[in-house]
C-alpha cells in the first residue's frame, strides 16, 4: 500500500511558521529548524505553501517565478537543506503548484501588456475585447472569487480574465506553450527531490468554450464561485493524466521517493462526489481535498452523509481536513475548542489521509486582525465587508509570555501579521508541559493511529450507531470511535461498543459521554 493512502500531512505556511533571521517573516530556514516538531507530532509528510517570488497580492499565490525562491524566505540552497532534512527525518515533502494564474509581475504578463492584441504574448492569457459600442463593458458577467468583476481592462481597450485578484491573470490552458512550460516546472521540482504536488484551483484551469455568461445567482456565495458552469471542464483530465504519467516515470534524484510513489493532490472545490471522483481516477490525481468535510456543520446526520459520500468512488484514497490557510480555524468555526478537539479525533479515526494545518494541533482560534493590518485582497475587493483569511495565517506561537512568542526575534508588533495578546498558554512550549493540552491530544492520537492502522484505507468505516442518532460511532479496524454531537450526555452502555477506552478528547468519568466529546476505544486481542 502506497504511503500516501493513509498519510498524515502537515501544512506549513512558511511566512507564519518560524522566522530564522529576525525580520518578522517566517522563512525556509525557520521551517527546517522546526521540522522535528512536525516529526514528533506524528506526521508523515509536509506540504509547503508557495515560497516562490511573489508581490504578495494574494499571500504568495500570485507567482512571478515558478522555479525561484522568494528573497525574504531564503535561497535555493535553503530549499535543498529543507528537503534533505525532511527526508533525513523520514518526512515526505510536497510543494504547491499554482497553474491557474500567474502574478501580473510575471515576465509573461509583462510581455503580454507590452504586446498588441492578437499577439502570441497575449495568447498565453485570456485577453478578450469588451462588449458595448466602445468595448467599455467586460466580455462577460463573471465575478471574481474575491468580489467584483473577473475582468480588468488594459490601456489599449482589451480585457483580461482573473478569477481571483486583478494581480492574478488567468492563463489560457488551451495554449500549448503554457502546457509545455508547466511540464518543465514539474520536472524542475522533481529534480530537486520533492515527493509530490498540491495543485491549486485544480478545477478551474480550463474555462467553458466561448466564455459564456454565468447568469443570475452567481454572486450568492463568493466562496462557491467555483460552482459556476465555466469550471470543471472535461479538458482537465487529459492534462492530469499527462502529469500523472510524468510523476510515475520521471527519474528520482538521490534520497527522493521512487517514481510511482509520488503524490499529486487536487485542490478541486467540487462538491458532487461523482464529479470529484473524476479527478482521482487511477491514472489522474492521487487525492483530492475533501472540502465537503471541511465545511460540514457540527451535526451528526450531515457529517455521516459526508463520510458516506466521500467513499462514493470505490478504491480511491479519501482525504480529511478540518483547516487550512484559507479556512476559519476549527476552534472558532465549530464554536468552541471542545468541539475542535472532538472533531480532531473524529477526523483522525476515519480511513484515508488526514491534512493538518499548522497551529491546528495547538487549538489556535481565528485571530482578529486590526483593519489597518489586513492583507487579504478579499477585504478591499468586498468593500471591507469580508475580513478574509489573515486570521488563520497569524505567526505560530512557539514559546514565551508575550508576542512574538518565539516565532521571531523581531520587536513586539514587528511580525508581518500581528499576534493576539493572551496566547502564552497556547504556545508549543507551554502545551508540551500540559498532559491535557491540545498538542498532547494530537500527539497521543497520532501515535494510536499509527499503532492501529486501517486494514484498508480506501474502505468506508463500519457504522455502529443508528443513522438518526445524535452520536457517530464507527469501527476502523481495531480502532473504534464515538463522538457525541448532541446536547445531552449519552450512556456508553446504550451503544454497546466493543473495545477498551484509549483516548478521549475531554476528561470524563462514569458511563456517560458528555456533549461535544469524542472517545477512542481499541478492540484488539
Amino acid at each position: 500500500m502506497s504511503w500516501w493512502r493513509d498519510m498524515v500531512c502537515y501544512e506549513v505556511y512558511p511566512r507564519a511558521f518560524a522566522d530564522s533571521n529576525g525580520d518578522g517573516v517566517g522563512d525556509l530556514p525557520g521551517v527546517t529548524a522546526h521540522l522535528e516538531h512536525i516529526k514528533d507530532l506524528g506526521a508523515d509528510a509536509v506540504w509547503i505553501t508557495p515560497f516562490y517570488p511573489s508581490p504578495l497580492a494574494d499571500g504568495g499565490y500570485d507567482i512571478a517565478d515558478y522555479t525561484g525562491v522568494a528573497e525574504d524566505l531564503g535561497t535555493a540552497e535553503d530549499f535543498d537543506e529543507l528537503t534533505e532534512r525532511a527526508h533525513a527525518l523520514g518526512l515526505k515533502l510536497l510543494v504547491d503548484l499554482v497553474p491557474n494564474h500567474t502574478s501580473d509581475r510575471h515576465p509573461w504578463f509583462q510581455d503580454a501588456l507590452a504586446a498588441a492584441p492578437g499577439s502570441a504574448e497575449r495568447a498565453r492569457y485570456l485577453f478578450r475585447p469588451g462588449r458595448g459600442a466602445g468595448g467599455e463593458l467586460p466580455p462577460n458577467d463573471w465575478q471574481s472569487a474575491f468580489g467584483g468583476p473577473a475582468w480588468t481592462r488594459v490601456p489599449d481597450g482589451e480585457w483580461y480574465c482573473h478569477l481571483h485578484a486583478p494581480e492574478q491573470p488567468d492563463l489560457d490552458w488551451r495554449n500549448s506553450k503554457v502546457r509545455d512550460a508547466f511540464t518543465g516546472v514539474l520536472r524542475y521540482w522533481l529534480d530537486r527531490g520533492v515527493d509530490g504536488f498540491r495543485v491549486d484551483v485544480a478545477h478551474a484551469l480550463f474555462k467553458a468554450e466561448g466564455l459564456p455568461d454565468a447568469g443570475p445567482g452567481q454572486h450568492a456565495d463568493p466562496w462557491r464561485n467555483h460552482l459556476m458552469p465555466y469550471y470543471d471542464q472535461e479538458e482537465l483530465h487529459p492534462l492530469y493524466r499527462e502529469w500523472r504519467a510524468l510523476l510515475d516515470t520521471h527519474p528520482a534524484p538521490p534520497g527522493a521517493v521512487a517514481p510511482r510513489d509520488r503524490v499529486m493532490v487536487a485542490e478541486s472545490a467540487v462538491f458532487d462526489p461523482a464529479r470529484l471522483g473524476r479527478y482521482i481516477r487511477r491514472d489522474e490525481m492521487h487525492q483530492a481535498f475533501n472540502f465537503a468535510f471541511l465545511e460540514a456543520s457540527w451535526d451528526a446526520a450531515e457529517l455521516r452523509g459526508v463520510v458516506d459520500g466521500s467513499f462514493a468512488v470505490p478504491g480511491s484514497a479519501v482525504t480529511w481536513l478540518l483547516s487550512s490557510h484559507d479556512a476559519i480555524r476549527p476552534a472558532t468555526r465549530l464554536g468552541s475548542l471542545r468541539r475542535a478537539r472532538a472533531a480532531a479525533l473524529l477526523m483522525l479515526a476515519l480511513p484515508g489521509s488526514a491534512y493538518l494545518y499548522q497551529g491546528e494541533e495547538l487549538g489556535l482560534p481565528q485571530a482578529e486582525i486590526p483593519d489597518a493590518r489586513i492583507l487579504d485582497p478579499l477585504w478591499e475587493r468586498s468593500g471591507r465587508t469580508e475580513r478574509g483569511r489573515d486570521g488563520a495565517r497569524v505567526p505560530l506561537p512557539w514559546s514565551g509570555e508575550h508576542a512574538p512568542y518565539g516565532f521571531s526575534t523581531a520587536a513586539p508588533g514587528g511580525t508581518w501579521l500581528p499576534q493576539p495578546d493572551g496566547w502564552a498558554g497556547l504556545t508549543v512550549a507551554a502545551q508540551r508541559q500540559d498532559p491535557d493540552s491540545t498538542l498532547a491530544l494530537y500527539r497521543r492520537a497520532l501515535r494510536l493511529r499509527r499503532a492501529h492502522p486501517a486494514p484498508d484505507p480506501t474502505a468506508r468505516p463500519v457504522w455502529l450507531s443508528a443513522p438518526d442518532a445524535p452520536v457517530l460511532a464507527f469501527r476502523r479496524g481495531e480502532l473504534v470511535c464515538v463522538v457525541n454531537l448532541g446536547a445531552e450526555p449519552v450512556p456508553l452502555s446504550s451503544l454497546a461498543l466493543p473495545g477498551r477506552p484509549a483516548l478521549a478528547s475531554e476528561p470524563f468519568s462514569g458511563d456517560a459521554l458528555p456533549p461535544d466529546t469524542a472517545l477512542w476505544l481499541i478492540d484488539s486481542p
